[in-house]
């Protein structure tokens, strides 16, 4: 069993986090806009799904590995955004 963790968006991963998901994390993070008035940035969650991590950002966006191994980012439909 693999435990998850948090971090902030913008900041470095865990170092638990593959660099294919790191990839994906930064490409998602890189269109958020700073804030000019100081609101906090949302926050990732990383947790392990039968052995595969997947990252969740506070603001719905998933961010998990293809059978490819490659970053994919969309949207959770359960979010209550979509």
């Amino acid at each position: 069993m693999q435990l998850g963790t948090r971090w902030t968006s913008g900041e470095e991963p865990p170092s638990s986090v593959p660099e294919a998901l790191r990839r994906g994390i930064r490409a998602v993070d890189e269109t958020i806009p700073a804030d000019q008035l100081g609101q906090p940035r949302p926050r990732w969650t990383l947790t392990w799904l039968e052995g595969r991590p997947i990252a969740e950002l506070d603001t719905g966006v998933i961010v998990s590995l293809n059978a490819n191994g490659e970053a994919v980012a969309r949207n959770d439909p359960d979010d209550g955004f979509g």
